[in-house]
């Protein structure tokens, strides 16, 4: 992991556009070229991305994906979630398929995108994230593990002013430090749509949340620890990438850290019992960190 700056093969697809009219066609042109050796008509996996308003950082997704080294049949679908920018404009110049969400949260983006998604399996991606190389084939291959129903890798912060990339690597330790005590108990809690697979038949029984609440990708997880075990990945070198953009909400990253180990503090005990079965779909069950 780096601990003073942000890998090579990270900053390669950290683009610095602010609209889809910056980005060169050239840019377009490789990315595609990319993409149609990668994708296959008849996949296996299905990576799928939820977007709203999304239209430049999507592409740092889909181009370092493009770039995936699998053994899987795959596809890329990105779900448009009623964006109201234009990131439909560059979905459209990108070989990728997409679908189109009108009602608004990441419930029923990832619920659009597990009920078009043509793969047995299903990675779930965010669309301001960068992934590694081999983050498909390390994620299946534990998902296809006997009993495993569904996966969850591990993500890292991209450096920028104001958040130094190794205070960032300390940040990230600790983070790792929780979810190996929430993964005895409730693994749930580690399931973030950034880094997350499961089984396609299961998940559509169950069925995301269809309303604009956090955790939806817990509240799956949940669920599905019904039909199987939740399985951690924990390999560096494929953990997801993304930009601070949560921490920035809190002002700074000592405001955030606060923030979050007070929560953590207060629930800690229940770390160490499972959770009650309950209906995840109209509980306030707090599913997220």
């Amino acid at each position: 992991m780096a601990i003073f700056k942000n890998p090579a093969w990270v900053e390669q697809h950290n683009f610095n556009y602010n609209s889809v009219d910056e980005v060169p066609q050239s840019l377009f042109d490789e990315i595609n070229r990319d993409l149609d050796k990668l994708q296959s008509n008849e996949p296996v996996v299905s990576v799928v991305i939820p977007a709203m308003n999304e239209e430049v950082n999507v592409l740092k997704t889909i181009a370092s994906l493009a770039r995936s080294k699998t053994k899987y049949p795959m596809e890329i679908l990105v779900v448009n979630n009623n964006s109201t920018d234009r990131t439909q404009d560059t979905l459209d110049r990108l070989h990728v398929r997409s679908a189109f969400q009108h009602i608004a949260g990441w419930g029923p983006a990832r619920q659009k995108g597990l009920e078009e998604a043509r793969g047995k399996y299903i990675l779930q991606a965010d669309a301001d994230c960068i992934y590694a190389s081999g983050w498909v084939d390390t994620m299946i291959d534990s998902l296809q593990q006997e009993g495993v129903v569904c996966v969850y890798g591990r993500y890292s912060f991209i450096a920028e002013p104001g958040f130094p990339r190794w205070q960032l690597f300390v940040w990230e330790k600790l983070k790792d430090m929780m979810a190996e005590i929430r993964h005895v108990k409730r693994p749930f809690l580690n399931a973030y749509g950034v880094s997350f697979g499961y089984h396609k038949e299961p998940a559509l029984k169950i069925g995301f949340v269809m309303e604009k609440i956090r955790g939806e990708d817990g509240r799956m997880c949940f669920d599905l620890m019904k039909h199987g075990k939740v399985k951690a990945v924990r390999a560096s070198h494929i953990r997801a990438w993304t930009g601070p953009r949560t921490l920035r909400l809190d002002g700074s990253l000592i405001k955030a850290f606060v923030r979050r180990a007070t929560k953590e503090v207060k629930r800690f005990h229940e770390m160490f019992v499972p959770m009650p079965d309950h209906d995840t779909k109209t509980s306030k069950n707090r599913f997220d960190w």
